[in-house]
């Protein structure tokens, strides 16, 4: 498992980024951006990590680039006036598929929850060095914000973890994300219990 490559901290960044533009943050707390954005960036980091499990992957895709926001754009209509301007060049940086593996996180807990357990239990250990706690335990406790959002997070991120407002981007790719987690397919609008969303 790539895990904490640099070499994916471009695609993480652009596709955090892309995620955050398109589904801005919600309510009224003077910190929901950053609540957001957190949110956001776990559930891409999980996605890529996922995505790029080797360090070799890794590499691969920070020097032939990961394709850019193009296709993500246009089914949002959210495509730039001038992708060629100076300050549109992050967009070559977002992976497609990275941004509808985490968008299919935001949307499904019990999914983003598997995805955490698979990155924690490959994610190699850092040498002989003691940890102060169990390594799983220590990763799934970094990805809470994503797992088991409190209420404001909830609130900070309404858009951004509305099933139905993220179904044109999470339906791209969610039939491989769940073939590679071995879950089960959920119906669209549901939560982990099964039961719709209000």
């Amino acid at each position: 498992m790539a895990g904490p490559s640099t070499a994916l901290s471009p695609v993480i960044a652009a596709s955090t980024h892309w995620l955050v533009r398109a589904y801005p943050a919600t309510g009224a707390d003077p910190v929901a951006a950053t609540l957001h954005e957190l949110q956001a960036r776990q559930a891409v980091t999980v996605a890529a990590w996922l995505r790029y499990p080797t360090p070799v992957d890794a590499e691969l895709v920070a020097m032939a680039g990961p394709g850019g926001s193009a296709v993500l754009d246009w089914r949002t209509g959210s495509e730039p006036d001038d992708d060629l301007a100076e300050d549109e060049g992050w967009r070559t940086w977002v992976d497609e598929v990275v941004v509808s593996w985490a968008a299919c996180l935001l949307a499904e807990p019990a999914l983003a929850g598997r995805a955490v357990d698979s990155v924690a239990a490959a994610v190699p250990e850092r040498g002989d060095r003691p940890q102060p706690h169990p390594r799983r335990a220590g990763l799934t406790n970094g990805f809470r914000r994503l797992t088991a959002p409190d209420d404001g997070d909830r609130a900070a991120a309404v858009l951004l973890r509305h099933p139905d407002l993220l179904e044109p981007i999470s339906s791209m790719h969610r039939a491989d994300l769940q073939y590679l987690l071995g879950a089960e397919p959920l119906e669209v609008g549901a939560d982990e219990t099964g039961q719709g969303f209000a």
